[in-house]
């Protein structure tokens, strides 16, 4: 049927305890800053090539610079879906030099520490740590150099967060990991990252679980070593059993300002629709003022404000280098997609045993939007895909004459609607996500335009591709893939379409 379109709406203005600064599937943030400039990197699971790097200059606006493992050597593509890959980076400036440190639970063992002189690259071959069994590693160096490697320990002997001194030029250990302080007893102690403040030593690390218990708590010593000693008022931010539209606040980092003032960032989710509540575009990067009482960290979440960024984008495809949004979930993107010299782009099927999820594929960052591709398929057969995980994705497929609309929600795939005649070899189908009609967090509509004329193959809740609902790490990323041959991609365009900053 025909349809009339939706317009894309003004986005206000909104304080960022309710809008996040970096939105989308951009979890487990972790931030530092060089003079005026500040970075911040984000988990990246399965996803390739993995852990997104972003600039500011004022810690609201952000800029995507590139994704700092990038090549076979760093990270290999292909990784279980949700719960595999990169886990929890922490980002650093020392000596003159960039280090970032993480964790590839599907990859080889022992925490993945790579550095580079220029955040834009290229970042160095990985260096692993090996017998720290564990993930979330932090790094911190004290007066005289020495490096502390902090994380959480998955070692049965030793739960909890846990530490020990390393030498990062030759990847090597220097003494048996102790453990450390493990929080006020919520469940799931994680994400430390340690600071010198003055006379002290400062523990933060997340506990209560990623989901709606999560909290961030604070201890300090005299010595990175310790003991520590937990904060009074712990645990310094949760949104825990409140009605705030930014939940399971946690995985927070700290970083002084060059006035000497403090922030935190940290991820939360914006669940909406009817209890338990759903969020689809998995854990985003809030921004949060500190201030320093008694010589502890108290989070002001009203400090800092500005507009909403605009989110919409249109690529042609006319370089010769993939914009960093662009990762896959399934094979390393020169696999299955090539920019063209004239511009435009061709897409091919994957290969190996996840060849079925190599798609050229992006973070969804907004709650309402819409996500359009113009293809040629006079030599092969494509699909828009829109997906949360292996088990949690639809997809518009354009084979044999025919589009027709697919849905796999947990064992159970079908088709789903109508299927609709193509005319020619070229055609438009867009993906939407709308306000919800039946109590989810959104509605998902699948349509195709031929010929001028829009017809809807599929609408459904949105609920079916939600956290809560598949479980896992990740956020929804909607993109093309080739079912065979070679599929042309003439232009892609992303649009809000509504500010929900309240929900």
């Amino acid at each position: 049927m025909t349809t009339t379109e939706t317009q894309p709406a003004v986005i206000p203005a909104a304080l960022t305890s309710i809008v996040p600064i970096i939105p989308g599937f951009h979890p487990d943030p972790s931030v530092c800053r060089v003079g005026d400039d500040y970075y911040l990197a984000n988990s990246s699971f399965e996803y390739a090539p993995g852990v997104p790097l972003w600039h500011s200059r004022d810690l609201l606006t952000w800029s995507l610079v590139g994704n700092i493992l990038d090549r076979p050597d760093q990270f290999l593509a292909g990784h279980a879906s949700s719960d595999g890959g990169v886990y929890a980076p922490t980002l650093r400036h020392h000596d003159g030099r960039f280090w970032l440190i993480t964790t590839d639970v599907s990859g080889r063992p022992g925490q993945l520490v790579v550095s580079a002189e220029d955040p834009s690259g290229p970042w160095s071959a990985p260096t692993f740590l090996t017998g720290l069994r564990g993930i979330d590693p932090d790094l911190a160096w004290d007066e005289d150099g020495t490096c502390y490697v902090t994380y959480c320990s998955s070692d049965p002997e030793l739960r909890g967060i846990a530490q020990a001194r390393v030498d990062l030029e030759t990847g090597t250990v220097l003494e048996a990991p102790r453990p450390l302080w493990s929080g006020i007893g919520l469940a799931h102690p994680e994400a430390p990252h340690l600071y010198r403040r003055g006379a002290y030593w400062y523990l933060l690390i997340a506990e209560g679980g990623t989901e709606r218990g999560h909290s961030v708590s604070v201890a300090r010593a005299d010595r990175p070593e310790g003991p520590y000693t937990g904060a009074p008022t712990n645990p310094v931010l949760s949104h825990r059993s409140t009605t705030h539209p930014v939940q399971n606040t946690g995985h927070a980092d700290l970083v002084e300002n060059a006035d000497g003032s403090w922030a935190v960032v940290y991820l939360g989710v914006r669940p909406r629709g009817v209890t338990p509540m759903f969020h689809v575009n998995g854990r985003e990067t809030f921004l949060a003022g500190i201030d320093w009482v008694d010589d502890w960290p108290v989070v002001d979440e009203d400090r800092h404000s500005g507009p909403v960024r605009d989110t919409s984008y249109t690529d042609t495809f006319d370089g010769s280098r993939l914009h960093p949004r662009w990762v896959s979930p399934g094979a390393g993107l020169s696999e299955v997609a090539a920019p063209q010299p004239g511009g435009g782009l061709q897409l091919r099927p994957g290969s190996g045993p996840r060849a079925v999820v190599g798609a050229l594929t992006a973070r969804v960052v907004d709650p309402a939007w819409r996500f359009e591709a113009d293809l040629g398929l006079a030599h092969g057969s494509g699909a828009l895909l829109l997906r949360l995980d292996d088990a949690h994705w639809c997809e518009i497929r354009a084979d044999g004459g025919h589009v027709h609309a697919v849905v796999r929600i947990g064992p159970l795939e079908t088709q789903h609607g109508a299927a609709v005649t193509l005319a020619g070899p070229s055609l438009t189908l867009r993906a939407e996500a709308l306000p919800p009609t039946t109590g989810g967090p959104d509605d998902v509509r699948l349509s195709v335009v031929v010929d001028g004329t829009e017809h809807e193959l599929t609408r459904f809740d949105g609920r079916y591709f939600s956290t809560e609902v598949a479980g896992g790490f990740t956020g929804r990323v909607v993109g093309l893939r080739a079912l065979d041959g070679v599929v042309d991609v003439a232009e892609v365009r992303y649009t809000p379409l509504v500010a929900d900053v309240s929900r």
